[in-house]
């Protein structure tokens, strides 16, 4: 399904060591493993024939690394707003054991110690929403999961912690969109494998 309208195509980034096993990923480089340099390089053929003004990356080695091997990386433009959540003290911890020393605690909620909450996330996505509105053109952007889960909900005019009802998973592709005017955000096509 086509759109007359710009389109924003969003790249979660390739498998990581810690993407498999659940531990969190922000500022932490973690290259892609064998799995997810190869679904990084289909990503080629997935995003075949489409035409984009311009190719958007998170500074992270990861989602340059898919940026790259996806036949993207010549042209990309690092974005510095586009990093991962920063999630300080639980950087590299599991949920499963941040839940243990602190029960109840959701990210997307109560944030993390000497690291980001879901406004400083969601005053980032804003940047990246403006910058996209003023474009106003396709683009192809190469991030991380809480990050775009962000993006998406502020693009819909949600609270950033409405990205914790969106799901990615790595070298998924989403579309976001408008529908009948660009006063109408909507999510066209959601985590797509």
């Amino acid at each position: 399904m086509s759109s007359a309208f710009p389109e924003i195509y969003l790249v979660r980034h390739g498998e990581t060591e810690w993407s498999l096993s659940g531990r969190h990923t922000g500022r932490s480089d973690i290259p892609l493993t064998v799995n997810g340099e190869e679904a990084a390089r289909k990503l080629a053929g997935r995003l075949a024939g489409l035409s984009f003004s311009a190719v958007w990356s998170s500074p992270s080695a990861r989602a340059r690394k898919t940026c790259m091997l996806a036949g993207f990386g010549s042209g990309a433009v690092i974005k510095e707003e586009l990093a991962e959540w920063d999630y300080g003290a639980y950087e590299g911890i599991t949920t499963k054991a941040i839940l243990a020393d602190r029960p109840g605690w959701q990210l997307f909620r109560d944030g993390c110690p000497n690291g980001e909450f879901a406004a400083d996330v969601g005053a980032r996505a804003d940047a990246v929403i403006h910058a996209l509105r003023e474009a106003a053109s396709t683009i192809l952007i190469f991030s991380s999961s809480h990050f775009l889960r962000v993006l998406a909900a502020r693009w819909l005019g949600l609270p950033p912690e409405g990205g914790a009802y969106f799901s990615l998973d790595t070298t998924s592709i989403s579309v976001l969109g408008y529908e009948h005017d660009l006063t109408e955000p909507v999510i066209r096509r959601w985590n797509q494998r």
